[in-house]
């Protein structure tokens, strides 16, 4: 009875020590390896053994729930497989030389917390699918060249705490679904070329911490319920084409001062209200 138990423990152990993750993961790894010229890269992956032993992959319960290939020399583009990843919570592909797109596949991934793409060369508009990912907490995808306007779809993240998406060529206004998002701490939308106001609905972002959208073409009045934000505290606005008075406290806030670039294209300061040292006092 004894030898017919550790018979069977030992037949138990020794699937669980071969295990491997689905074929639909590994193909989707291995498209990954192939379109990104994988044999190229700092640490590359012997395909012939188990993906647990692949550099930045992790497996957890025969899943791959992480793929990190930070500053590994991927040049290529990313595949739509990747969307086959159904278990991932994390991608983090950053400082690579990736070009294309970031693939709309992505919007598949129910169980992704962290992407982050930053500091490629990713080119085309954001998909409007990544808003179906909803269990995103951090959107990391600065320093490319993404053009485009903002999906009104990122709406409707609501674990979202960071989308960083400065440095890139996007367009168009911030939607009114963004000001929704409670749990945003860093909104980070500098050196774009987005136009179009600041909506007073920007006092709705309580969680927020650290906002930019330094140099833009946004304009119209910068809006006082900013100080409403209680959590915020980096904030650079400057080197827009905003107008009118700010009260004293929200001049000291931003990084720059309030300065701005008229329609002359010459830099100058917003007036500091005398009789408005805060949107409290005004709306008094």
């Amino acid at each position: 009875m004894k030898t017919i138990f550790t018979y069977t423990i030992a037949i138990l152990f020794s699937v669980s020590a071969f295990a491997e993750v689905s074929k639909t993961e590994k193909e989707a790894l291995v498209k990954l390896y192939k379109s990104t010229n994988g044999s190229k890269w700092i640490k590359t992956w012997d395909l012939k053994s188990p993906v647990n032993t692949w550099f930045g992959v992790e497996v957890k319960d025969d899943k791959v729930v992480s793929l990190k290939l930070m500053n590994n020399n991927l040049s290529g583009q990313l595949p739509e497989e990747l969307g086959n990843l159904a278990f991932v919570q994390e991608i983090n592909l950053f400082r690579n030389d990736l070009t294309g797109t970031i693939p709309a596949s992505f919007g598949k991934l129910q169980n992704l917390v962290k992407l982050n793409v930053a500091f490629n060369k990713l080119s085309g508009s954001l998909p409007e699918s990544l808003g179906n990912a909803t269990q995103l907490k951090f959107i990391e995808l600065h320093m490319n060249r993404i053009t485009g306007e903002l999906p009104v779809s990122y709406g409707k993240l609501t674990a979202l705490e960071t989308l960083s998406l400065y440095n890139n060529e996007i367009e168009g206004e911030i939607p009114s679904s963004y000001y929704d998002l409670k749990s945003l701490k860093i909104l980070l939308l500098n050196s774009n070329k987005l136009t179009g106001s600041l909506s007073p609905d920007v006092s709705n972002l309580t969680s927020l911490e650290n906002l930019s959208l330094f140099e833009n073409k946004m304009d119209g009045q910068v809006p006082f319920d900013l100080e409403k934000l209680r959590n915020l505290k980096e904030m650079n606005i400057s080197y827009n084409m905003f107008s009118g008075f700010v009260s004293r406290n929200l001049a000291k806030l931003d990084t720059l001062n309030m300065t701005m670039i008229n329609e002359q294209g010459v830099a100058t300061t917003l007036k500091v209200s005398i009789d408005k040292n805060s949107a409290f006092a005004a709306d008094e």
